[in-house]
């Protein structure tokens, strides 16, 4: 490729990440569709964007490892439940229309903001929730869910995991981004990279420069949402759910 076009994706990449990794998601939504504009068929982007998406959680890692910010049970946890589910949905991706699931998904993601919106108080502060099996059943198995989105779809599940984390788990949204960033950019985007690498066929000469976007974007991202705090986090992920659901939509 030539020089203007590998600045073109290091500058995308590095904008998308940075408003990810403060928002708790929504790469994908600038990153992916300039793939598919600069040429790259959907199977092709999809598996390019889901590699280059793992130097966001690097990032991400190497900030908030920094801070302390994860919990290791919940940690254990959410890596138990959303894998499975992330392989799978990367599994059969390549094969399904994909329009009609966009559509849906970009409906849920903007009611993800709304609901944000509407609840001015959500995600300020850190609350004690039980976990009886009962409940630790249901947030994994919404989990596992999310993680099968987020193996076969590419924008809007990282913000799934940070308001699901928030709202069932009772984490704050600096706690709840810094779980997403580390667990959904680093772990869930490998295990669907490694998986569309081997059944898709990747555009390698295109990652260099997306790579060190994605983490240098993760790492200014993840700096941010520990510096700025819960008020800015929730407004930038009302954003973001807004933006990336009518991008869905919209197609």
């Amino acid at each position: 490729m030539d020089w203007p076009t590998q600045l073109l994706l290091f500058v995308v990449s590095l904008v998308a990440n940075v408003f990810s990794a403060f928002a708790g998601g929504g790469a994908g939504l600038l990153q992916f569709p300039i793939l598919i504009f600069l040429g790259l068929p959907f199977g092709v982007a999809l598996a390019t964007h889901k590699i280059a998406s793992v130097a966001l959680g690097v990032g991400a890692t190497v900030r908030n490892l920094r801070e302390g910010s994860l919990d290791g049970r919940l940690t254990g946890f959410i890596l138990l439940c959303g894998l499975p589910g992330v392989i799978l949905g990367a599994s059969f991706i390549l094969f399904v229309p994909d329009r009609q699931a966009e559509i849906a998904l970009g409906l849920l993601t903007v009611g993800l903001g709304l609901y944000s919106v509407f609840k001015p108080g959500l995600g300020q502060h850190a609350r004690a929730m039980p976990r009886g099996l009962w409940r630790l059943a249901l947030g994994g198995a919404v989990l596992f869910l999310i993680g099968v989105l987020n193996g076969s779809l590419t924008s809007g599940t990282g913000l799934f995991v940070t308001l699901w984390l928030v709202g069932w788990f009772g984490l704050d949204y600096q706690r709840a981004v810094a779980h997403t960033l580390v667990l959904v950019g680093l772990f869930w985007n490998g295990s669907g990279a490694v998986t569309l690498s081997i059944l898709g066929d990747p555009q390698w000469s295109w990652l260099p420069a997306l790579l060190l976007g994605s983490a240098l974007g993760g790492y200014a991202g993840a700096h941010l949402a520990i510096t700025q705090g819960n008020r800015w986090i929730k407004r930038a992920f009302e954003v973001i759910t807004l933006l990336v659901g009518a991008k869905l939509i919209v197609g």
